[in-house]
């Protein structure tokens, strides 16, 4: 049974934060635990994705499918805390504790093979989508001229309340 890990270091995130998301995916099947993180709301899910789909490469260059890797152990310690004060009255301070977390993930390979449940689609990069958009608009052409007949208003000529409520007033 092979192995892929990967590490994100100096998460500005709490590790008691980040452990409520990373023990949702302890067991699941890699392409699951993605479909979960997609959908999870939490703030620690976006960069917990990314080093998921980080391990998943990794182990892309080991040979192993993706069919078969289950998450084995998801880890998340306390990194260094930045301390920093806040000043209060009567020249006193508080102190502030910006706490970083350390996360290590690693997939392993099964003997099973896991049928996704679920289809994602990556998104679409700014530049193709302002492509596809462009494609999409179509200039407004028209058919035919349309012609301004009788007392109808013609197109540089002012309307009636336009003539009534001037700025500059008749002296």
């Amino acid at each position: 049974m092979s192995q892929a890990s990967a590490q994100l270091k100096y998460l500005r995130m709490a590790p008691r934060k980040v452990r409520l998301v990373a023990d949702v995916l302890r067991g699941l099947p890699a392409h699951e635990a993605e479909a979960q993180l997609i959908l999870m709301r939490q703030r620690a899910a976006p960069p917990l994705l990314k080093l998921l789909r980080s391990a998943m490469a990794n182990a892309k260059n080991k040979q192993v499918k993706r069919e078969t890797l289950v998450v084995k152990t998801v880890r998340v310690d306390q990194g260094p805390m930045l301390k920093r004060f806040l000043p209060r009255a009567k020249g006193m301070a508080t102190p502030i504790h910006k706490i970083t977390s350390h996360v290590t993930l690693t997939l392993a390979e099964s003997r099973t093979k896991f049928t996704p449940r679920f289809v994602i689609i990556p998104k679409e990069k700014k530049e193709e989508k302002k492509k596809r958009k462009a494609s999409q608009t179509k200039s407004y052409v028209p058919k035919e001229k349309v012609e301004v007949k009788g007392d109808m208003k013609a197109a540089g000529e002012p309307g009636i309340i336009r003539r009534i409520f001037r700025r500059k007033t008749i002296a």
